[in-house]
């Protein structure tokens, strides 16, 4: 099996802490479309064949195109690939586009699921991140999806942000399980170079983004998230039992994708190819045909460190006999690094597989790259 990626390279607006690749201009939509289906065109060969098992519309913003152009980009890839009669097909939105006409075209389409970028609850945190939505027509947005039909709905939620108290970040989590969703994605407030936060907090405007506070924000998150059902089958993602992201959790497990589109990525176990993320660029090089990609040959080293950082921060864990086929002997090495990490209880190890513990989970990152070959 093997999943596919489009990315939409348009949003009404700049959210204030995104790194996104994107215009706000929608000038060249039907350009970028034609560039899209000749890229898949174009690609037809690079899964060799695989049964395609997902499809996911990343962005940007995916919820700007209408049932129309979206419909012709899946009957593009079905076209040329053979996908799944059982797919998940994700599409991104943001709470203002999910309007009931909206709804009614995409319930035309194949897609059958749906990625809800709230973020918040409240009106002052939604301005600050300038976003373009407001916190009721967040919450409306989920119930209209819903009363359209569609009820595999995941939303997304920022903690660890200055305006955000603990008592507004337990009422945002308390707003989702209201809503009955059966996904949850939630990230911690993270500052990217070149975004307008960045610049922000440089001169002094905006207070940095307290460690502290973020650490603090994602045990609440995790003991809410426990004590209302949910699986926290990967470091930010939680659902009711059984209701993975098949997409995302395909990443992790190291699954093949094929990326289109501006800056999208793209792996079929060998190597790493990631298009320019320039969308005239981009769409002048379809105009004759060709495309403007980099790829990396992945090395034994590199193999070996991906499988640590994406299963480690999974349900599933890290296989060591996995590590194995990747390089013989490899395991050893790595329980030998690892003690230190047995030793503050962060990872436990059950049947030849290693977890994260849940303190451990607050220093997922820090503690692959102590993995690292």
């Amino acid at each position: 099996m093997a999943g596919i990626y489009i990315h939409i390279p348009f949003c009404k607006q700049a959210c204030h802490y995104c790194d996104f690749h994107f215009s706000t201009s929608l000038k060249y939509k039907d350009e970028m479309l034609h560039a899209l289906i000749s890229e898949i065109k174009l690609q037809k060969g690079y899964l060799n064949g695989e049964t395609i098992e997902t499809i996911y519309f990343g962005g940007g913003t995916p919820s700007v195109l209408d049932g129309d152009e979206i419909s012709r980009i899946i009957n593009t890839l079905t076209e040329l690939h053979t996908v799944s009669s059982v797919a998940e097909i994700t599409l991104e939105a943001n709470p203002d586009d999910l309007k009931p006409d909206k709804l009614k075209a995409l319930k035309q389409t194949p897609v059958n699921r749906f990625s809800i970028g709230i973020q918040s609850f409240f009106d002052e945190d939604l301005v600050w991140m300038n976003r373009v939505h407001r916190g009721q027509e967040a919450e409306s947005s989920v119930k209209r999806a819903q009363d359209a039909g569609f009820e595999n709905i995941t939303v997304d939620l920022i903690y660890g942000y200055p305006m955000l108290s603990d008592t507004k970040w337990k009422q945002n989590l308390d707003k989702v399980f209201e809503l009955n969703v059966p996904h949850v994605s939630t990230y911690s407030m993270t500052v990217e170079p070149q975004t307008a936060l960045a610049a922000f907090i440089s001169k002094k405007k905006q207070p940095p983004m307290n460690e502290q506070q973020s650490a603090e924000q994602f045990i609440v998150l995790m003991d809410a998230m426990q004590a209302h059902g949910f699986e926290h089958y990967e470091i930010s993602n939680f659902c009711k039992p059984g209701q993975y992201s098949r997409h995302n959790s395909n990443y992790w497990k190291g699954v093949k994708y094929l990326g289109i589109g501006p800056s999208a990525h793209s792996y079929n176990g060998d190597t790493r190819q990631w298009n320019i993320a320039n969308n005239a660029k981009y769409m002048q090089a379809l105009e004759t045909g060709k495309l403007q990609a980099e790829t990396e040959e992945l090395t034994e080293e590199n193999r070996l460190n991906e499988y640590i950082m994406t299963s480690l921060r999974t349900i599933w864990g890290l296989e060591l006999v996995k590590l194995n086929q990747i390089a013989k002997g490899a395991s050893a090495e790595l329980l030998k690094a690892a003690a230190e990490y047995f030793d503050r209880e962060w990872i436990i190890q059950k049947d030849n597989v290693i977890y994260l513990s849940a303190t451990g989970k607050l220093y997922a990152d820090h503690i692959a790259v102590g993995l690292f070959f």
